[in-house]
């Protein structure tokens, strides 16, 4: 089972996305036959054999195993990932294009730089994994709590200043077999998040 897949394919963003279907992807962490899910789940367990043929056709569930019970055989499916998210690209023209946002400081244009991002790594890694190979990539992820407004601009432009500088030292455009990559850099306020309460 992957950690996560990258479902680009429309049907199955649709088949991912209802309700019900979530639900049991949830649920199949962990290999389950159609008769415990439904008990899980409180559907009839002809629902839930719907559903899962549904996602089974879409490659989002797969059999664990098989086993007997007199005359008849239970299947235990799995989640193929523990989680998913939806490729931008599964909107074909209509995904988000940092290239169509002008404003490079606006909510827009960074919410189509992370949608870019899911697309593009979403591909490579596919196409990594029909090869048994890993994908490089680098990520960090930090919170940083400015005193005041002119200390977040200040941290702004010393950023700037020290990506471009290494941009400029390790960028070679005479290297023939060097491989472009993409950086992107990001900031935005962070989520405020409820303690969770006493009961």
């Amino acid at each position: 089972m992957l950690e996560l897949e990258v479902i680009d394919d429309p049907s199955a963003a649709v088949i991912a996305l209802d309700p019900i279907r979530s639900r049991l992807l949830a649920e199949l962490t962990e290999p389950a036959s159609a008769a415990a899910l439904a008990a899980r789940v409180g559907i009839t367990r002809q629902k839930v054999n719907y559903h899962l043929r549904a996602l089974e056709q879409h490659d989002l569930v797969t059999v664990a195993s098989e086993r007997r019970w007199g005359g008849l055989t239970e299947r235990l499916l799995v989640a193929t990932a523990s989680s998913y998210v939806v490729s931008p690209g599964a909107l074909g023209p209509a995904a988000a294009d940092p290239g169509r946002t002008g404003d490079r400081l606006s909510a827009s244009y960074l919410i189509a730089l992370s949608a870019r991002a899911v697309r593009e790594v979403g591909e490579m890694w596919r196409a990594a994994r029909t090869k048994n190979k890993r994908l490089a990539t680098l990520s960090i992820d930090t919170v940083i709590r400015f005193r005041t407004p002119a200390d977040r601009a200040e941290f702004t432009r010393e950023l700037s200043d020290a990506v471009l500088s290494l941009a400029a030292r390790y960028h070679d455009d005479t290297a023939a077999d060097g491989r472009e990559h993409r950086l992107v850099v990001a900031a935005y306020p962070k989520p405020k998040t409820e303690e969770p309460k006493c009961r």
